[in-house]
């Protein structure tokens, strides 16, 4: 059975678990990360040098950094469905769970850590920087949710998965927020879906 190492309020664990739950597949999941540590064992760091999470281990595969996980599982379990056979379709998806790392993600944890975790810059200008900045760029997701039903195009796939966490912890966070019809309607569709329920509906901490 597949083994994954994380703890379930990591949004970069929260990724692949929601493609393992879409796709259906059983799985052990080891508490690992902060509270739990293991993480800065030895034996955690022999599999994954950075000592972060999540790990996978899939018949003796290790694998680690959370969208190249979130991939190789839709394409390995969910080819097809998660994964498009179309080349362009594919470098859509490539793109939008690059863009979470690169972009989006920076100014939503700008708020994350100092409202939620008391870490980082808690200095007022720094978190209305991350919030201003945040609306920008959720500004351009919602441009692409105008046109397509889904982050990952006309069906729901592995870039659903990866954003979906990191969405859910900026709509959560006590801001404003602008008013983003598209994504909001994207993001009420994925809240539907029993793998969110189980895996991405939850307080953020």
């Amino acid at each position: 059975m597949l083994k994954i190492w994380g703890r379930t309020n990591s949004i970069n664990v929260q990724k692949p678990l929601m493609v393992l739950e879409e796709v259906q597949l059983p799985y052990e999941r080891i508490d690992a990360g902060l509270q739990f540590g293991v993480n800065n064992t030895p034996e955690y760091k022999a599999m994954n040098p950075n000592g972060v999470v999540p790990t996978i281990d899939d018949d003796g595969f290790i694998l680690w950094e959370s969208n190249a996980v979130a991939r190789y599982l839709a394409r390995k379990f969910g080819h097809g469905k998660l994964w498009p056979e179309d080349l362009q379709a594919q470098a859509n998806q490539d793109r939008w769970m690059d863009w979470q790392q690169t972009t989006m993600i920076g100014p939503v944890n700008a708020m994350f850590a100092p409202l939620i975790r008391g870490m980082g810059d808690t200095s007022p200008e720094a978190i209305e920087k991350g919030r201003v900045r945040s609306g920008q760029v959720m500004a351009m997701l919602d441009a692409w949710l105008a046109g397509n039903e889904y982050v990952s195009g006309d069906i729901f796939g592995a870039a659903d998965c990866v954003l979906g966490p990191s969405i859910h912890r900026w709509y959560n966070l006590d801001i404003e927020r602008p008013k983003l019809a598209h994504l909001e309607r994207w993001f009420d569709a994925l809240m539907q879906r029993p793998s969110a329920k189980k895996i991405i509906i939850s307080p953020i901490t």
